[in-house]
């Protein structure tokens, strides 16, 4: 019988994927757990395939390299680590030992966005960018901590690198019922129907955009919300109903405001000959942020609650 949630529950996404994982590896002996020193989510993985899991400390690179090497192997190698140097720090690897040759490693990472609390070296706000460059990679990002879940699963099938975006992953908000929605690689999901402005996004910023069309709602303005949970490849179709069935469409994103899913938007609609009748990017400007909670730099930096509401108010 599938597990109920309610609207609104937490769950930790890093609980969901070691559960994951861990049932991943008892189906599939070729599925292998590699960390750079943050595997205490992949516990059970460990306790159940110990010949299969390895961590080679706090060094992402080498960590990339041995999933490379695993992959020629025949094997299915699982990443877990702190995008922000899974990402950075071993891009070179990323690119070049598993993009290039296009293996079917998967890139785990956890703190997307501004949600770490350590300050503008501990924040992955470039990821995006960076993942989406690489040649062969699927790049996807989760907003609901049991979608990391589908998204595993259907990894197995999966050609090629993907990388998959977390949160913080140790309180998410549960949005969608298990089972209930479709998460086909290259789709989105509407989130929720509206017809004067579409707010694009994806990860944790989902819920607060279903905050924000809720609110919207009792002044009579209808927001539609797609969650674009795969951003490479991105779901064309409903970028472009979004521009020709709406007023106008607002992209929100914990990344920088040039480089990520605006830019992927405003691309996509430009090489359609598509013009929206209008367009705002809400993210990180050309700042490095300075500590604070996520709720507090979002509100900060432009890209909060009031802000998302004042946006979609000024264009519906």
């Amino acid at each position: 019988m599938p597990v109920t949630f309610n609207f609104r529950d937490m769950l930790s996404a890093r609980s969901v994927m070691g559960d994951t994982l861990d049932a991943l590896g008892a189906a599939h002996d070729n599925v292998w757990a590699l960390t750079p020193d943050i595997g205490q989510s992949l516990n059970e993985f460990k306790r159940n395939h110990p010949d299969r899991f390895i961590d080679v400390g706090i060094a992402e690179q080498n960590c990339m390299s041995v999933a490379a090497g695993l992959a020629y192997e025949g094997a299915i190698p699982m990443v877990v680590g702190m995008g922000m140097f899974l990402t950075m720090r071993a891009f070179e690897q990323c690119r070049t030992d598993i993009g290039y040759p296009n293996l079917p490693v998967r890139i785990i990472s956890t703190h997307g966005g501004m949600v770490s609390g350590g300050g503008a070296t501990h924040y992955m706000i470039e990821d995006i960018a960076l993942m989406t460059s690489i040649v062969n990679m699927t790049v996807t990002a989760v907003s609901d901590p049991n979608m990391v879940r589908d998204l595993l699963t259907q990894s197995i099938d999966v050609p090629g690198p993907l990388y998959i975006r977390l949160s913080q992953g140790k309180a998410d908000q549960v949005l969608y019922q298990p089972g209930e929605q479709d998460y086909t690689i290259g789709r989105s999901i509407t989130a929720r129907e509206g017809s004067d402005v579409t707010l694009i996004t994806y990860g944790e910023l989902v819920a607060q955009c279903l905050d924000a069309a809720e609110a919207l709602a009792a002044d009579g303005i209808s927001a539609r919300v797609i969650d674009m949970f795969t951003l490479k490849p991105v779901d064309r179709a409903a970028i472009l109903a979004a521009a020709e069935e709406t007023n106008g469409i607002v992209v929100v994103e914990d990344h920088l405001a040039y480089g990520g899913l605006a830019s992927i938007v405003s691309d996509t609609l430009v090489d359609e000959g598509v013009a929206p009748r209008a367009f705002r990017r809400l993210g990180i400007p050309q700042v490095y942020a300075g500590f604070g909670g996520p709720d507090e730099l979002r509100d900060k930096y432009g890209f909060g609650l009031a802000a998302t509401i004042e946006a979609v108010r000024q264009l519906a």
